[in-house]
């Protein structure tokens, strides 16, 4: 039985259907829309359209930008030798947060995943392949350190090493603030390899 109206019940289950948004959260979500004014859900719904309709992939990088070349690619200032290869275009704005990367970006758009059927020809390392064929001299492997994260980083690396390029692999280890005595051993043992001399 439905409780609300038609147009309720749709936008409960548009909202349902974006990835990780439960039914509790689109319903909740819904209302706020609900008693949003009429102006600022039209702005939002403008902004919606209009950033899905202009918005695309780098050219170089796969980052999403409404350009043919990111800022970030089409930087002089940025060392064009030095590729961060990142999950998501999220990860890549974490990393320029920090202002201590000058190098540039290769955004794979997920990780590989057998049991989801996720192969590497389902995201972009082919393309980054690809780019290693201009003047590159490392590529710094920054995907998550999940499994999946792990084992498309170690596929990565498998293309990478033939070329003679320098491969890296982001350190991981205890969070600031973290308690030792809840962190994982594997995040332990990447703290302690990756350690650095004070």
């Amino acid at each position: 039985m439905d409780y609300y109206s038609k147009p309720i019940n749709k936008l409960i289950e548009e909202l349902t259907r974006l990835p990780g948004l439960g039914a509790k959260t689109a319903q909740r979500l819904a209302f706020h829309i609900i008693n949003m004014p009429k102006e600022h859900v039209e702005s939002i719904a403008g902004a919606m359209v209009n950033a899905r309709n202009n918005v695309r992939y780098c050219r170089e990088c796969l980052t999403i930008t409404d350009q043919e070349v990111c800022p970030i690619c089409n930087s002089d200032k940025r060392n064009h030798k030095v590729i961060m290869v990142v999950e998501e275009s999220k990860d890549l704005a974490a990393y320029e947060k920090t202002g201590q990367y000058d190098g540039v970006y290769h955004v794979l758009h997920g990780t590989v995943n057998p049991q989801l059927g996720i192969t590497p020809a389902d995201i972009k390392i082919k393309e980054l392949i690809q780019r290693l064929e201009g003047d590159v001299d490392e590529v710094i492997l920054a995907t998550g350190s999940t499994t999946e994260g792990e084992a498309t980083s170690m596929i990565i690396s498998k293309y990478v090493k033939p070329t003679g390029i320098k491969v890296s692999r982001i350190a991981s280890g205890v969070p600031v603030g973290g308690d030792l005595e809840y962190v994982d051993e594997v995040t332990l043992m990447r703290a302690l390899d990756g350690r650095i001399e004070l």
